[in-house]
């Protein structure tokens, strides 16, 4: 890898940012070193499990496989930027902790943000469509159910926080 740095920009957690940084860098590491955003985790580094999942242009994207170059001008949301504001937690992290759904902790922020992921896409999704939107992303620790039925419990909570159609 050569010496060469060229400058980045996009948008991270809803905030403006730039960086200096070689083109082939990976996204995880820019975050986590230039930007000292710590909540996205390298579990495997390559792409295989899941906990350096961050959302690119609303779409979930392992963040060690990404070069940073591919980021210039996309909106990046990590876990820290997933609360709506520093004194409430998404539906995702609430049900997280009202279930037990994390222990070790490194699976948890690539794992809350694909929950959030299929909830987006499916508001009421059914066991199948939570299954496969959670399938990339690996967890050594709880066995799923707990992390399955925090799913559950935040579809529960975003069905009570909507408006009635």
């Amino acid at each position: 890898m050569s010496d060469r740095t060229v400058e980045i920009r996009f948008r991270v957690n809803g905030r403006e940012a730039t960086v200096r940084s070689h083109p082939m860098a990976r996204l995880l590491d820019v975050l986590r070193q230039d930007l000292r955003l710590t909540g996205t985790k390298e579990g495997c580094g390559e792409g295989e499990c899941g906990a350096c999942s961050v959302m690119v242009n609303g779409e979930l994207a392992n963040s060690c496989l990404l070069p940073v170059l591919q980021a210039e001008g996309a909106s990046i949301t990590t876990i820290e930027g997933l609360p709506r504001n520093a004194a409430e937690l998404h539906a995702v992290q609430q049900a997280f902790l009202t279930h037990g759904g994390a222990q070790c902790g490194i699976c948890t922020p690539g794992m809350v943000l694909a929950a959030v992921s299929v909830l987006e896409r499916h508001p009421n999704p059914t066991d199948a469509e939570i299954r496969e939107g959670l399938a990339g992303n690996l967890c050594r620790c709880t066995g799923y159910m707990r992390i399955f039925e925090a799913v559950l419990h935040a579809t529960q909570i975003g069905r009570a926080s909507r408006p009635p159609s």
